[in-house]
């Protein structure tokens, strides 16, 4: 296991400055992260920083609450990809998705996929707030809509990824080709681990250095 090959070094704070956007960049560079994530603003000057790297750029579309209009979410995603974005992180509309709304939630994810194509879209449930029913249909309305990943949370809601959660997600997908991120609250080693051990391909967090220099 290549630890910092899972790792989206995400920086998402309303009080992120051009210069830690930069620094975000330099540490992905220095430690050779999967890739860096990103407010939408941020993604021009991310692709600057990385050029002639490898290091892919992911942007959050609709974030954090996903009671954007779906216009503004594919619009956004739209720019995102224009700006140098590889992977959109896409938080649903959990308010819909909670008020029983299951199709109108399906399209807007299918609207977003449709305008990105082949590039990657994650789409963010924030568990915290949702019942094991709901997450279920929220992993099945995000494999009809073509998504290529499902997330566990944004990291500002009221908790983050949990191990069941994980369990939960992965059965519910089981035989798909979807992957799974782990986000919020995984902010060391052992449970960078535990999760990656639980099948995750992807963990998103802010302490990634901390995670990767480790002992």
């Amino acid at each position: 296991m290549v630890l910092n090959t899972f790792i989206d070094h995400t920086l998402l704070k309303a009080n992120a400055t051009v210069d830690h956007i930069k620094q975000l960049c330099a540490e992905a560079k220095e430690h050779h992260f999967y890739a860096v994530c990103v407010n939408s603003y941020y993604v021009a000057l991310a692709e600057s920083e990385l050029m002639k790297t490898d290091i892919k750029i992911a942007a959050v579309v609709g974030f954090p609450l996903g009671a954007t209009i779906t216009k503004a979410k594919v619009y956004e995603a739209k720019q995102c990809i224009k700006n140098g974005a590889h992977e959109i992180d896409l938080v649903l509309n959990i308010g819909l998705l909670k008020s029983g709304y299951h199709k109108i939630v399906e399209e807007e994810i299918k609207a977003v996929k449709k305008e990105i194509g082949e590039h990657i879209l994650k789409v963010i449930f924030e568990n915290c707030y949702l019942t094991d029913e709901e997450k279920r249909i929220a992993c099945q309305l995000s494999l009809n809509a073509g998504a290529d990943f499902i997330k566990t949370s944004t990291g500002f809601g009221t908790g983050g990824a949990t191990p069941e959660d994980i369990v939960l997600m992965k059965n519910e997908v089981h035989g798909s080709t979807i992957k799974i991120k782990a986000s919020g609250g995984i902010r060391d080693l052992k449970t960078a681990t535990q999760y990656i051990e639980l099948g995750v391909d992807r963990i998103g967090t802010s302490a990634g250095v901390t995670i990767v220099t480790s002992k």
